[in-house]
């Protein structure tokens, strides 16, 4: 059976690349940091098992001849694909306790091939995970199956070999992308014909097409057309009932839309292949500005009256005093709301110029304004590199500094929601609170103070009538108990979401870690409906089971 290769290896374990990161001097010294910056003490450095010394379980399939060059049982293999990227899936990978293994990863290359691994599964009764980046950080790439499973084994099946721009469309402005395409793979082929898809996630780097649509993904754009959702012109999915295809149009009113289900679907209906994405040209005028405010709510208001504004700046995040100075953007105590504009036809200064008026009258203090046009040349009115650059590289560089903080015993892990404007201060403030205070207990830390636990709130996405509120938590870990101990944190602020009537995730999907939340959020009759368009689709239950729904009817 073939194993992937690579000349430069991704972690089997965490976030990047093997060379990215530090050695145990290094983790010493983000741990002595971490103390002189957050006030608490790191549990301890650890540093991840050597994959050598893993005890996976044997595998417990073996495919047929004719397909076996599709497919790997190698521990690599099998070890890089047995969990997502969240905090409790670190931290058990740090550690080697990897439960949950896949007996096989597949890699087809082609539709076809797609087909013939899930005719192979059905026939072999094994269920079926679909894996892009890996990137989920809600278990949704994890078997772990429901308990009165009777499947003989589980194979992930790897799309980045599907990883091509297909065809494009530049009268319509579309382009049908693979499946596995990553962001930056499919970022760079449409550059070769002036375009882009324009969603930048914070996984962009690793996350693929497929990915992103399956999970309703929301990019890095605040305003907008920031879901991936509305970029879906069709797509098509191999399902184990047969192929999924729909007509490309960019718009219809003939009963309900047949990508509304593929959309969100989380790999449990079948997979996806390919999608007629719609794209742009690339912008050539950019503009930006920070601004600053003595109070988060001052800030979430000029939010509000920007989202409702029409103007639809490009970025519109609002980071409170402590995320701020986290992320290095300020250190004065204030919040920092960030807007950025960008057009590929006009300059943008103008809208600018409103926008910040705007923040102005809601209290902000603006700092300079930054325009920049295709060329990187300064344009209109030039200013200082502002607090945007700082926050936009802090925001890509995180999830490898997550890593480097859970193994210098930092627990690091966000939670997001979204809720509307007039449920929104008394509702963040309330979810603040629960979470400094259930974070505190579980670490043995004061609530308030020298040594007590980092809990902030960021505005990530901001709609004309609410906004999607994200919130990081940082304190001392428990060493050997780490996962219980953010599960507990976990669900704490998980009842608040749910007793509020927010939703238990804005753009980090269900998996099996929102399963709970999200059987309490949907209609009744709609989980029947759901559960019904699986049985169609998968009548043997082979994909992802446990997410979504369950075939079973629960």
């Amino acid at each position: 059976m073939a194993e992937q290769g690579d000349e430069r290896t991704l972690k089997w374990w965490g976030w990047g690349y093997d060379d990215q990161q530090p050695d145990r001097a290094g983790l010493e010294a983000v741990a002595k940091g971490v103390h002189e910056r957050l006030g608490f003490e790191p549990s301890g450095v650890v540093e991840a098992v050597n994959l050598e010394d893993l005890d996976l379980p044997p595998s417990r399939l073996t495919p047929t001849p004719t397909l076996s060059d599709l497919f790997s049982d190698s521990p690599r293999d099998r070890a890089s694909h047995a969990v997502g990227r969240a905090y409790r899936d670190i931290v058990r990978t740090i550690r080697g306790d990897l439960p949950n293994p896949p007996d096989l990863v597949a890699r087809p290359g082609s539709p076809e091939e797609v087909d013939a691994v899930l005719g192979w599964c059905e026939d072999s009764n094994a269920a079926v995970i679909p894996f892009g980046g890996g990137t989920s950080v809600v278990g949704g790439v994890e078997a772990r199956l429901p308990e009165d499973s009777d499947h003989a084994g589980v194979v992930s099946l790897d799309l980045k070999r599907l990883d091509r721009v297909l065809e494009v469309d530049p009268v319509s402005l579309a382009a049908r992308i693979e499946g596995g395409a990553t962001g930056p793979g499919l970022e760079g082929q449409l550059r070769e014909h002036g375009l882009t898809l324009r969603h930048y996630p914070q996984s962009f780097e690793f996350s693929t097409l497929g990915g992103w649509i399956a999970t309703r993904a929301g990019g890095h754009f605040a305003t907008g057309e920031t879901h991936i959702d509305d970029l879906v012109e069709s797509a098509r999915m191999i399902a184990p009932s047969g192929e999924w295809k729909s007509r490309r149009l960019p718009g219809s009113g003939a009963g309900p839309s047949p990508d509304r289900l593929v959309i969100g679907s989380e790999g449990t209906l079948g997979v996806i292949v390919d999608a007629w994405m719609r794209v742009r040209e690339r912008p050539r005028w950019r503009a930006n500005c920070s601004v600053l405010f003595e109070d988060f709510f001052d800030g979430a208001a000029a939010v509000r009256a920007l989202a409702q504004s029409g103007l639809q700046p490009a970025n519109c995040r609002l980071l409170d005093a402590t995320e701020a100075e986290i992320n290095g953007v300020s250190a004065d105590g204030s919040s920092v709301l960030v807007i950025g504009f960008e057009s590929a036809r006009v300059p943008v200064v103008e809208r600018l110029d409103q926008a910040v008026e705007i923040a102005r009258d809601c209290g902000g203090s603006p700092g300079s304004i930054e325009s920049r046009d295709a060329e990187d040349r300064a344009e209109g009115r030039p200013g200082e590199a502002s607090a945007s650059v700082d926050w936009r590289n802090a925001f890509l560089a995180a999830p490898y500094l997550r890593d480097a903080l859970i193994c210098s015993g930092v627990l690091t892990e966000t939670f997001e929601t979204a809720i509307t404007w007039d449920r929104f201060d008394e509702f963040t403030r309330s979810v603040l609170e629960e979470a400094r205070r259930v974070t505190a207990e579980l670490s043995d830390t004061p609530v308030e103070g020298p040594g007590s636990p980092s809990v902030s709130c960021r505005i990530t996405h901001a709609y004309s009538d609410g906004a999607a509120p994200y919130f990081t938590v940082l304190a001392p870990s428990r060493p050997g108990a780490e996962v219980a101990q953010w599960d507990e944190i976990k669900r704490a602020v998980s009842e608040v979401l749910d007793s509020a009537g927010a939703t238990i995730t804005h753009h980090h999907a269900v998996g099996r870690d929102h399963r709970e939340w999200y059987d309490r959020q949907r209609p009744q009759p709609f989980a029947d409906a759901l559960i019904a368009a699986k049985r169609a689709l998968d009548p043997h239950g082979l994909m992802n089971p446990g997410v979504l729904v369950d075939p079973g009817g629960h």
